[in-house]
């Protein structure tokens, strides 16, 4: 049976963002829509400014469309202001960046932790010893990010986006600062939680392997999706 929006992680419609410039008008994205369903995996790809990360900002409500619609985890993003916005994202979603966005005067575990102190469960830290023991940083809590590899740091980051249980994970370009067998490792990771937990990937990557081990694959050219 198809699914309904409701029903979808993530369900968008017609998204257009447009962004005023000196030179006039500036349209990043055109009509995008899309849906994909719970326990799913999207790729987003394209070239250098064809609006990938615009989009993947777009659909985890850090901006906002200039016109359009985006359903996340149930939950109708432009009918919510900025601390509703906040609460879905805290609540159902998990981010890994390119650039890890560890805090560096935290612990790998007080990192993992932040999550979790957002929500009030700041003395929990059964879930986030298990997860890096998941990731393999087990004997690493106590360590600054400053001590850890590109790798390890990418690993805390996982872990930190996986803490709260998220419906949807959005990934922005999770391997582009690793070397090839370490960011083999960290998509082995990802897709492992994919499973195991069923949590739904959106990856904007520039990698066409990791593209590959997505269900589906969303093209980008100058704002607009590409028809293959």
């Amino acid at each position: 049976m198809p699914s309904t929006p409701a029903q979808d992680a993530l369900h968008v419609e017609r998204l257009t963002r447009v962004y005023r410039t000196a030179a006039g008008p500036l349209t990043v994205l055109k009509e995008i829509s899309f849906t994909v369903g719970a326990g799913e995996s999207l790729a987003i790809v394209g070239p250098s400014g064809s609006g990938k990360t615009t989009l993947l900002g777009l659909c985890a409500g850090l901006d906002a469309p200039t016109s359009g619609r985006v359903r996340l985890a149930g939950a109708d993003l432009g009918a919510l202001d900025e601390d509703g916005r906040a609460r879905v994202r805290n609540a159902k979603v998990g981010f890994v960046f390119q650039n890890f966005q560890l805090i560096p005067t935290l612990t790998a575990l007080e990192n993992v932790m932040v999550p979790l102190e957002l929500r009030g469960r700041g003395t929990d830290t059964a879930e986030a010893r298990e997860l890096l023991a998941r990731v393999g940083l087990g004997k690493r809590e106590d360590h600054f990010p400053v001590q850890l590899s590109g790798g390890e740091q990418q690993r805390v980051a996982l872990a930190r986006a996986f803490v709260n249980a998220p419906e949807v994970l959005f990934c922005d370009e999770p391997t582009g600062n690793l070397d090839g067998a370490t960011a083999k490792a960290v998509v082995e990771l990802l897709f492992r939680f994919n499973r195991e937990r069923g949590t739904t990937l959106i990856l904007v990557t520039h990698d066409p392997e990791l593209a590959r081990l997505c269900g589906r694959t969303l093209r980008l050219r100058d704002g607009a999706e590409v028809i293959e």
